[in-house]
C-alpha cells in the first residue's frame, strides 16, 4: 500500500502548490482508483480500454476541482498482459495514450504494479523518473535489485533516459534499529539516494483511503502530512 499512498498523497501535495497533476492507475487491484474515493465497479471506461479499446485518454480521465486528476483502473486490467504483449511495441502503449493530454499537466503520476511484467515495463518505458517507495519495517528492500535490473533492462531497450530519483522510506520509525539498518543496506549494496524526509508510520495513512481522501485531507496537520508536502518542495 506504501507505493500507492504516495502517488495519492505525493500528487496532493504536488496540487495543493498550485501544480497540474494527473495520477495514472496502472495496478489491476485499483487501489489508487479506490483511494481517491471511486469505486471500480461504477465505472464505464477506464485505462484498460485507452491501452486496449482505442478510446482516447481524455475522455477517461475524471477531473478533479481541488486535487489532482485521475485516469483510473478496474479489475479487467488483470487480463491485459497477454493482449498486450499481442500489439506492436507494447511496451510502449502507455507512453503513446498520455502523449496527448501531457501539455495539460505539471505531473503525471504512475501506480504501477507491485509485480514486475509488462505493465510495469510500460509504466518505465513512459516514465522520467523513478521512485521507489520502501517499506522500512519488512524484507521489502529484498525486491528493490529486482525492480533496479528492471529499470536497467528498460534503459538499455526502451527508454534511455529514464532515472532512478532514489528511495524512499515509508512506514518508518527511527527510534527502530531495524529501519535504520535497512536505510543503510539500501544505500550501500545499491548507491541509491535515499529521498527526504522519511514518511513516518502512522494509522492516519490507512484510514484516509477509507473515505476516498488522503492524509493531507483527513490529517492536515500530521507528521504524515508535512512529510509528503515537504518531499513535494523538494520535487519542484
Amino acid at each position: 500500500m506504501a507505493k500507492t499512498t504516495t502517488v495519492a498523497s505525493l500528487g496532493a501535495a504536488l496540487a495543493e502548490l498550485g501544480q497540474r497533476v494527473l495520477l495514472v492507475d496502472l495496478d489491476p487491484q485499483a487501489c489508487l482508483t479506490f483511494s481517491v474515493g471511486l469505486d471500480p465497479e461504477d465505472l464505464d471506461k477506464s485505462i484498460h480500454h485507452v491501452l486496449l479499446g482505442g478510446v482516447k485518454a481524455r475522455d477517461v480521465i475524471v477531473p478533479s476541482d481541488e486535487g489532482p486528476d485521475l485516469l483510473p483502473a478496474t479489475i479487467e486490467l488483470a487480463a491485459a498482459e497477454s493482449s498486450l504483449a499481442a500489439e506492436s511495441n507494447p511496451q510502449h502503449l502507455v507512453r503513446t495514450a498520455l502523449r496527448p493530454v501531457e501539455a495539460a499537466y505539471d505531473w503525471i503520476l504512475i501506480d504501477c504494479p507491485p509485480t514486475l511484467g509488462l505493465l510495469t515495463v510500460n509504466g518505465l518505458s513512459a516514465a522520467t523518473d523513478v521512485l521507489i517507495p520502501l517499506q522500512c519495517e519488512t524484507l521489502a528492500h529484498r525486491g528493490v535489485g529486482q525492480l533496479l535490473d528492471t529499470v536497467h533492462d528498460v534503459q538499455r531497450l526502451t527508454n534511455p533516459s529514464l532515472e532512478v530519483l532514489g528511495v524512499l522510506p515509508t512506514l518508518y520509525d527511527g527510534r527502530t534499529t531495524h529501519a535504520r539498518a535497512v536505510l543503510e543496506t539500501i544505500a550501500e549494496t545499491y548507491a541509491l539516494t535515499v529521498l527526504a524526509p522519511a514518511i513516518p508510520k502512522s494509522i492516519r495513512f490507512a484510514e484516509a483511503p477509507a473515505i476516498g481522501q488522503t492524509i493531507l485531507t483527513t490529517s492536515p496537520r500530521s507528521a504524515g502530512a508535512k512529510a509528503y508536502r515537504a518531499l513535494a518542495l523538494s520535487l519542484l
